[in-house]
């Protein structure tokens, strides 16, 4: 054999948008039974942020049945996504792959003690029935505050990377890299270590429709939420003993041929995984999100203050997605309402500095500007909701004091308000992040044991 060719199956970002899994895994369980068949090889990879605490069977079952999926369609390896690494606790994402069939590639997370997880591995190989070696490794973004908070230490992916890089290449005909650090990190990858051949990406929800060579490594990546699928292949020349020839393609989902649809059981499945009762309203909490005297944002800004233990809170209506009905309030209910992987968090501001916020937060267009990213998961951010901060006479009160200049009160708000899009004092500002609760923990509590 002069010639051969490996076939490689990705997928990334799917974010638990299971309406598109069946088709998918339908075409990669068809395509590699007909690959091999034909004696080819074929390789099943996942580049992270499959699971998304914003489903209902992803929620209820901790990520697990994520797991199960991939078992099912038979991947070979997979990387994380932050969507794995900093929004399960730390006992979910160490139990998360405890019944996984495939390997878990990461290079650069460990325990705050140094020490490598015991369900990941810094890098894989698979050698080929010709004997051809391929070597895989993974890295995924750095979030350091967040994984710290959590009990994990995240490393620089660019030099975990090159040491397994060097590590691997002597070993190694081929290298892969599976990489959950988006598109301009990828391209720097490529200018930086030439010895990799092809880099599978993810994270910045990237389309490249038939791969891209950047210095001659070979870029593919398949958007997100399961819309495309991607297959490479390498072309490995036995006897100049070098990859020969690499390309991509993506492949739409809804081109597929149409599968057994199970969206609505796995929703089911989901919703009954989250049916444990909280409370019983006596009667429903009305929610308009651009209305400021909105009943639900209210209580929701309550909880957030008494969480952080602050001096004031902040929230926005539209992190509310419906009311609460009266009845019996489950797990479920809540998710549906708050389905954000968003975390609480606590601010230090000076008296100007708050002032700004305040200013800035009426900007006209903000309460039904649709917002993207940032873990919120609902659609317009809504009429900003402050608990413990009075106005009268052009004059600003927290606790019955005027605020002043140069005091520091403590904001309690959500992480999204800090990530610099908002409000830049926020960014700047010292603060506390509460993990792994999320608002829909808080909210929970502040039900339990509540009725009206």
């Amino acid at each position: 054999m002069m010639k051969e060719r490996i076939t490689i199956f990705h997928t990334n970002d799917l974010h638990s948008h299971f309406e598109n899994w069946s088709q998918i895994h339908q075409f990669l369980t068809q395509e590699r039974q007909q690959l091999e068949q034909a004696g080819e090889e074929v390789l099943l990879f996942d580049i992270g942020d499959h699971a998304d605490r914003s489903h209902p069977l992803t929620e209820g079952s901790a990520g697990k049945r994520n797991v199960d999926l991939l078992n099912n369609a038979g991947y070979d390896a997979v990387t994380i996504g932050n969507n794995e690494g900093i929004t399960f606790s730390y006992e979910e994402l160490n139990d998360l792959y405890r019944d996984a069939n495939f390997e878990v590639i990461l290079a650069n997370l460990f325990t705050a003690e140094g020490q490598r997880p015991d369900w990941a591995r810094p890098y894989l190989i698979k050698t080929t029935k010709s004997g051809v070696k391929v070597g895989i490794t993974a890295v995924t973004a750095e979030y350091p505050v967040f994984y710290e908070k959590l009990g994990w230490r995240i490393s620089s992916a660019k030099d975990e990377l090159k040491a397994q890089v060097r590590a691997m290449k002597e070993k190694v005909d081929i290298i892969i890299l599976l990489s959950h650090l988006g598109i301009r990190e990828d391209e720097w990858v490529a200018e930086e270590c030439p010895e990799i051949d092809v880099i599978m990406g993810g994270h910045t929800h990237h389309v490249l429709e038939n791969g891209r060579l950047h210095h001659n490594v070979l870029l593919a990546a398949a958007g997100k939420f399961g819309m495309y699928t991607g297959k490479v292949e390498i072309e490995y020349d036995h006897v100049s003993g070098t990859v020969s020839g690499k390309t991509a393609t993506l492949y739409e989902t809804g081109e597929l041929p149409e599968a057994e649809d199970h969206t609505e059981r796995w929703f089911e499945e989901g919703k009954q995984l989250l049916s444990n009762e909280i409370t019983v309203l006596n009667q429903p909490i009305h929610h308009n999100p651009l209305e400021a005297s909105s009943p639900l944002s209210h209580l929701l800004a309550e909880a957030v203050l008494d969480w952080c233990d602050a001096d004031l809170s902040i929230v926005t209506g539209g992190l509310l997605l419906h009311p609460l009905e009266a009845g019996p309030v489950t797990e479920y209910d809540l998710h549906r309402i708050l389905p954000h992987p968003i975390n609480p968090c606590l601010v230090e501001l000076s008296g100007s500095e708050l002032k700004e916020v305040i200013r800035q937060s009426r900007h006209q267009n903000w309460p039904t500007t649709v917002i993207r990213g940032l873990g919120f998961r609902g659609t317009i951010l809504g009429e900003f909701v402050f608990k413990e901060l009075v106005e009268k006479d052009h004059q600003f009160y927290v606790g019955n004091e005027p605020v002043l200049a140069e005091k520091t009160y403590r904001v309690a708000t959500v992480d999204m308000f800090t990530f610099g899009f908002f409000f830049p004092e926020m960014h700047r500002a010292r603060k506390q992040y509460f993990m792994p609760e999320f608002l829909r923990d808080i909210l929970k509590e502040k039900l339990k044991g509540y009725a009206r």
